[in-house]
């Protein structure tokens, strides 16, 4: 019997151990708590680029809020502490992290079937509502407890009784405060009495600390009073806190807590107790940081760069960011102002400048009044689908192959082979509510009226891997298992990320990540970071010329074609401004877009319902999104003289080929010196090239008659012996258009040299086929997308 005692001890201790090393490696960081204790002693300021003050960081525990307003000990009166100490933890500066008393009682508690009652010490109710905050969140488990008691010790080794007291009062919950919730004494002495911690009288403290266990005690001031005040100034006598003396005089107090209205006998019994305003108590939403988002941005940027011991400690530091306060207000009007969301929608803005990348302003919600904005930020943090605002990406890209705005495409139903993830085995694209020209058209119409079946086969044509390569390049990488959709749109990304995208059209053709921080500094003066001595290498996705290209294209989108004509972005233009831009909308429709830039300044507007979600089908992203950047755009350049897109050389203009479908449009070219196009690379991880079919129309099928040919990258002809192995791709066209890339016989002349009369001429004089032209804004695929 010894023998299997002694067995069945040992297995449950070594059972106990192999479960104890697991919760160990599970637990959080509990250093995490000196950041707040350290904290107290030093500030880290950010600014404005103007100088002008955002805010201060305060540290967070978890994901937990605490009170923006951190105290010390010494400004607490003494009262609330010794009231606290007496009420939940009465053995505090004996005990280290675990009452034993306490463990015992309740183990007692529980052999004779009673309910568990207290017992936990202010150390385990500080890692419950810091550290552990969000198991405590979730489901009970097993483990819980043994985890708190863990780290319960853990904290007791590494910090002063005087830290965890004043760690526990920054942030215990007292209750809600209507548009903001009561963490820490600071917030609780202001919401309940409107004092502060140091003012609080010994009544004060007393009440307060009822509210402890369970803020709701507010809503039965009567019962609190004499049920648990009462109880807790007797145990402060007995403990030697107060004196009896004192005790009866805060008794006869004639409390009045925030939003009651109580008559007291001369014992200080009350008489009557009314609850004449349930909102009383409810603190004003006003947070002491201006532009919450941004500034939640550029302090996740610090604690990815310095770590959060520099952050919130050390002293602190001195953040000099990139917001312009000017253009700030712009986007925060924009989104006060904004009319029209669908339902249940909200929105995410940005503006950068396209020459640096910097965020100048941002808001991350809809603004209402002057009620603060939820914490999640839609405009830095909000993954969606773009939707058709790819497309000038795309085009662009396709441009720097060689291809010029004039390049022909068919707007005929196709389909593509799709073993996976597809309908029927294939993939079919449409436009928007299936319109379609069944005609050949220039890539510029396409674009001016986002139609998808033309920009699907120019996706095909240039390959996936050209697109997944650039776009990577652009700093928006594809989905997994994306093919060919990803040229409609099925990427998700940020509209911070999408401006910075945008940025090349205007900056002659280069790429800067988004930047929020320009200089940082000690709070001594010592330089830890310099936007301008550590700038941020740009990176070459196209050449100047390519990119106006690039813009001209979006300029017509804003420009070429009015509402009436099928256009989708006129609602964008504003003053004498030049605007450029592009709309977009995912499947669904769920989340509608406009990209857009002046000469000065590149923005983005997403609207969309905050958990994700179909919006109705009669919003459009043209009608919705263009306004609400066409007003940030406008507030933003008040006071600036128009100024043009500035254009590199080598740029001429003839009008486009299809006048009766874009009149009085004309199209940029590129002089042949600077046919130049940027190396074209491929992504390894894009599916491979598959070969499409022609999807049956009208009287019957048609034959594709598509031919693999091999093409010099750097001039989007036929390879010819002289090209070097590794400019050479593989290109599928058709038969009919291999004219078309016959190698050049004429070298490249070494001066500049004016438009050749003879091939604007043809330009001009090409057949077209008179077909209405469509007018809607075209959609990402159909759910049958790969």
């Amino acid at each position: 019997m010894t023998s299997f005692v002694v067995a069945t001890l040992v297995a449950a201790l070594g059972v106990g151990s192999t479960y104890a090393v697991k919760w160990a490696r599970e637990l959080p960081d509990y250093h995490d708590l000196d950041s707040l204790t350290r904290s107290l002693g030093s500030e880290t300021k950010v600014y404005a680029r103007d100088d002008t003050p955002l805010g201060s960081l305060i540290p967070k525990i978890g994901d937990q809020r605490i009170s923006r307003t951190l105290v010390t000990l010494d400004d607490i009166n003494p009262f609330m502490i010794a009231s606290l100490v007496s009420n939940e933890d009465r053995r505090f500066f004996e005990h280290y992290g675990l009452d034993a008393n306490g463990l015992l009682r309740q183990f007692r508690r529980l052999s004779q079937g009673e309910s568990a009652q207290g017992g936990s010490t202010l150390t385990n109710q500080l890692v419950k509502n810091t550290l552990l905050l969000d198991e405590y969140n979730m489901a009970r488990t097993p483990d819980r407890k043994v985890k708190e008691w863990m780290l319960s010790l853990q904290i007791e080794r590494s910090f002063t009784k005087e830290e965890i007291l004043q760690n526990y009062l920054n942030t215990i919950y007292w209750g809600d405060g209507g548009p903001v919730e009561l963490y820490g004494i600071y917030s609780a002495a202001q919401a309940y009495f409107r004092t502060t911690p140091k003012q609080l009288t010994l009544a004060q403290s007393v009440y307060l600390t009822t509210l402890v266990p369970s803020a709701g005690r507010y809503f039965n001031y009567a019962e609190t009073r004499t049920k648990y005040m009462k109880p807790v100034l007797t145990r402060m006598v007995a403990d030697g806190w107060i004196t009896q003396a004192q005790a009866d005089a805060a008794w006869r107090e004639k409390l009045q807590p925030r939003g009651w209205q109580v008559q007291y006998d001369d014992q200080g019994n009350a008489v009557t107790a009314k609850l004449v305003d349930k909102t009383a108590k409810e603190l004003k939403a006003v947070t002491t940081t201006r532009s919450p988002h941004f500034v939640s941005q550029v302090e996740s940027e610090l604690v990815r760069r310095f770590g959060k011991d520099k952050v919130y400690g050390s002293g602190g530091l001195r953040v000099y960011t990139t917001l312009d306060p000017k253009v700030q207000n712009a986007v925060e009007t924009a989104s006060r102002e904004a009319r029209g969301l669908p339902p249940g929608a909200t929105l995410g803005a940005t503006i950068i400048d396209p020459e640096t990348s910097e965020v100048l302003g941002m808001i991350g919600q809809k603004l209402y009044g002057s009620a603060p904005p939820a914490d999640w930020n839609n405009a830095a943090q909000g993954q969606r689908q773009i939707g058709s605002t790819i497309k000038p990406l795309l085009y662009t890209t396709a441009l720097s192959t060689g291809l010029s705005q004039d390049h022909r495409e068919a707007d005929r139903p196709v389909s593509f082979p799709c073993p996976v993830g597809c309908k029927g085995g294939v993939y079919e694209p449409k436009n928007f509510e299936g319109a379609t020209t069944y005609r050949d058209m220039t890539i510029r119409e396409a674009l001016d009226r986002s139609l998808n079946l033309v920009t699907v086969r120019l996706a095909d044509r240039i390959g996936v891997q050209t697109l997944f390569a650039k776009i990577r390049q652009l700093g928006i990488p594809p989905n997994d298992g994306t093919g060919l959709a990803a040229a409609l749109g099925a990427v998700e990304t940020t509209p911070v990320k999408m401006a910075a995208a945008y940025a090349p059209f205007v900056n002659g053709g280069t790429y800067r990540p988004p930047r929020y921080i320009r200089r940082v500094t000690t709070a001594r003066g010592e330089v830890l970071y310099d936007a301008a001595t550590d700038p941020v290498r740009p990176v070459r996705v196209w050449t100047p010329q390519v990119a106006f290209q690039g813009l001209d294209m979006i300029r017509g989108v804003v420009n070429d074609l009015t509402e009436a004509q099928g256009g989708l972005a006129s609602k964008a233009k504003f003053g004498n401004w030049p605007v450029a831009g592009k709309t977009g909308t995912s499947n669904g429709p769920k989340d509608f877009w406009f990209v857009g830039t002046t000469p000065v300044y590149t923005g983005a507007v997403w609207v969309g319902k905050q958990q994700g979600g179909d919006m109705p089908i009669y919003y459009y992203s043209g009608t919705v999104n263009a306004p609400i950047w066409r007003r940030m755009m406008e507030l933003a350049h008040a006071g600036k003289t128009p100024v043009k897109f500035q254009e590199p050389p080598g740029i001429y203009y003839a009008p486009a080929p299809d006048q009766n479908f874009l009149p009085n449009v004309k199209l940029a070219y590129i002089e042949r010196r600077y046919r130049n196009p940027t190396a074209v690379t491929e992504d390894s991880s894009a599916p491979p090239p598959v070969v499409y079919q022609e999807a049956p129309y009208s009287a019957g099928a048609s034959d594709p008659n598509m031919l693999l040919i091999s093409l010099d990258r750097t001039t989007n002809r036929l390879a010819t012996e002289f090209t070097p192995p590794q400019n050479i791709v593989r290109r599928r066209v058709r038969i009919s258009d291999l004219p078309a890339y016959a190698p050049d016989a004429n070298p490249r002349p070494l001066q500049d040299e004016a438009p050749d009369p003879a091939a604007v001429k043809a330009v001009q004089n090409r057949d077209v086929t008179s077909v209405p032209p469509a007018s809607a804004e075209t959609q990402t695929p159909p759910a049958s997308q790969p």
